[in-house]
């Protein structure tokens, strides 16, 4: 038998690769060997973002995602069903190409969760498996509880909500609207039923899987880690993996930021950042900018080559001119640093799970701005449960005007208390890596067990 083996293999999206490539990152240095699996799309988008092929000590993979090339593959149904039609089949070919070419077979399957793909086909084949739950363990917890909710009369067999009143999973998790539901989040009925569809069959590829994995800790949602036993927090990842997650951006990273972020005095500034999904319309990006600039203080903002809809530019007129000696646009930044430089003063966050995690793990409070999915959840927790953020309140025609993000910037700022709660939050959630900590000894368990 040769070295321990693990082929990771990711949902194909940036938000589920970073903490699966922080986790294989983390495992090199115990001398496992990685192999980890891109769609051969998303390999080119990153090789495109590098200048080059990406290298280091991960052995990067990839295999076709059954979708067109000319195919959208922000369409999440569309994704999901390529996926699940032609990537098991791609993974079966791939094991056993490795086995006759490589000196080490692959011992271990290491899938992201929220595909289970991976561990069905690990589970035909007799290897070891194991997955990792990218977002809030929280999710997890709402997804096992489908079969109930429908008990219950909460949602009907297709997941569209029969009652509207808000529910909560247990004492300690934040309530949640049934319309904000992942599924119910995403605009056309059929994608939302094939969102809906590939998560009640989580319950059976998780009885599969002998170890799931979350980039959570105790602290941050002692609520669902009581509902989901088998569930264990190994993270933040993002403060574990000393490497950085270079490998795995989408978009190039521009770190000219970091110098600029020198310059300006510490916690002034407003990082906007709304990770690699979020699309605004015209209107709003121009209320957000705005927004910005009625703020008076330094703002970095990361403006993605696609993130408004429809068109490439929507600033207001001469808004460039007037913000031009307090402000750095980037197209894609390195947010782990920005996230834990001094002059920082607050996030304002889609609040998907990474940011989430990245935001909290350096003691930074949100101004929370959520798009779809469980991003929603998100901003639950961070506003209501550790009280280290606010919301945003929308006009009648669903906009979030500029003089609300002034107002929410101010209020947020002049409140030591959101500061003061961050920093104590942040504590508590790195004890959890500390040596004796529980995230610690969950990876560490885990590590033993892929050596085994």
């Amino acid at each position: 038998m040769g070295n321990p083996h693990i082929l990771v293999v990711p949902f194909p999206a940036q938000e589920h690769a970073i903490p699966l490539m922080e986790l294989s990152q983390i495992l090199i240095k115990h001398g496992i060997k990685i192999t980890f699996v891109n769609t051969e799309f998303n390999h080119k988008r990153i090789t495109n973002a590098l200048g080059k092929e990406p290298e280091g000590q991960v052995h990067f993979v990839s295999i076709p995602d059954g979708m067109g090339a000319e195919e959208d593959r922000n369409h999440i149904g569309k994704l999901v069903e390529a996926c699940l039609k032609f990537m098991p089949g791609e993974l079966r070919q791939l094991i056993e190409k490795i086995k006759q070419t490589d000196d080490d077979e692959i011992t271990c399957v290491l899938a992201d969760m929220t595909l289970g793909l991976g561990v069905e086909v690990a589970a035909e084949l007799g290897i070891k498996t194991a997955a990792l739950w990218p977002p809030a363990t929280l999710l997890l917890a709402l997804i096992l509880n489908i079969p109930k909710l429908i008990d219950d009369g909460v949602i009907d067999e297709n997941g569209t909500p029969l009652k509207h009143e808000m529910i909560q999973l247990s004492l300690d998790s934040p309530t949640m609207s049934p319309s904000n539901f992942v599924w119910m989040t995403i605009e056309d009925f059929t994608t939302q039923k094939i969102i809906f569809d590939l998560m009640q069959r989580y319950n059976k590829a998780i009885e599969k899987v002998e170890w799931l994995l979350c980039n959570s800790t105790y602290n941050l949602e002692v609520g669902a880690f009581a509902s989901v036993p088998k569930a264990l927090p190994i993270g933040p990842l993002s403060k574990l993996d000393k490497l950085g997650n270079l490998e795995v951006n989408f978009w190039p990273e521009d770190s000219s930021c970091l110098k600029w972020l020198d310059q300006q005095p510490p916690r002034s500034t407003i990082y906007v950042a709304f990770g690699s999904i979020t699309v605004l319309n015209p209107t709003q990006f121009q209320e957000l900018a705005l927004g910005l600039e009625l703020s008076n203080r330094p703002f970095l903002w990361v403006v993605r080559p696609n993130v408004i809809e429809g068109k490439d530019d929507a600033y207001p007129e001469g808004f460039r001119n007037r913000v031009a000696d307090r402000v750095k646009m980037v197209g894609w930044a390195p947010q782990r640093a920005v996230l834990n430089h001094p002059s920082i003063a607050c996030f304002i966050s889609h609040c998907g799970w990474n940011s989430t995690m990245e935001g909290v793990s350096n003691g930074v409070p949100f101004l929370c701005w959520p798009y779809f999915a469980d991003q929603f959840l998100n901003e639950s927790y961070i506003c209501d449960n550790w009280k280290v953020g606010l919301r945003f309140e929308k006009d009648e025609s669903e906009i979030i005007r500029g003089e609300e993000i002034k107002s929410k910037v101010e209020k947020l700022l002049s409140d030591e208390n959101f500061k003061a709660r961050a920093l104590e939050l942040k504590e508590k959630t790195l004890n959890n890596i500390k040596e004796g900590g529980s995230s610690e000894q969950n990876l560490k368990s885990f590590i033993e067990w892929v050596k085994s």
